[in-house]
């Protein structure tokens, strides 16, 4: 009996918190984006779109695969040992995955930016056209 309502109540916490990490991230990420990307919003706005779609998929096939793990609940006691152990890992796999998001988008953050740095450096290097 309590196994049917830990599972429910299991993934209706677990995916409510990946879409809130998700939209918390996205929203408040977008900005940190748009000056990696030499405030091209555009590519910005597409890689962070990009990065909540991997996130999700990531994340929900997390949760999904975790969900046969463990044994099954016999009493309340047992329903909040199996909710805070099976909550505690999403929450844990949701701060891994914000670590790695973070790394892989200050390198990659990182390389733009000097590319829109030596398009910068060259186009002043250039020397003016004459007028004609």
């Amino acid at each position: 009996m309590y196994v049917i309502y830990a599972y429910v109540a299991y993934l209706i916490v677990s995916i409510g918190l990946t879409i809130w990490v998700a939209q918390t991230l996205s929203k408040n990420g977008l900005v940190f984006l748009v000056e990696c990307f030499g405030h091209d919003r555009t590519l910005a706005e597409s890689t962070n779109h990009l990065l909540v779609v991997g996130f999700y998929l990531v994340n929900l096939g997390w949760i999904l695969l975790t969900l046969r793990f463990g044994a099954s609940p016999e009493d309340a006691a047992d329903v909040i040992r199996f909710l805070s152990t099976k909550i505690g890992i999403v929450v844990v796999a949701l701060g891994f995955m914000h670590f790695f998001n973070m790394n892989a988008i200050a390198k990659f953050g990182r390389k733009v930016g000097t590319w829109f740095r030596e398009e910068q450096w060259a186009a002043q290097a250039r020397p003016a056209s004459p007028e004609a």
